[in-house]
């Protein structure tokens, strides 16, 4: 018969999400727009990593920063 796991044995599974912000200002505005938003819908955030910048350029001009996050969040699957 298998034992059930106490609950300091018990174990997590988290999921990654990529999701990219965008902000006029600057990458740290996008990235934390794209946090933030996110925030909104997913539960239980756990770290955001910036895995890549760039930038919308129009006429020779940067118009917005953006920033490609990953989050990783707990899996209620």
């Amino acid at each position: 018969m298998a034992k059930k796991p106490s609950a300091s044995s018990e174990s997590s599974v988290y999921r990654i999400t990529e999701v990219i912000g965008t902000s006029a200002q600057s990458w740290e505005d996008a990235a934390r727009n794209a946090v933030e938003t996110a925030a909104n819908t997913l539960r239980d955030l756990r770290v955001a990593e910036v895995g890549k910048l760039d930038m919308k350029v129009e006429d020779g001009k940067v118009v917005a920063f953006r920033a490609r996050v990953q989050l990783s969040f707990k899996y209620e699957g």
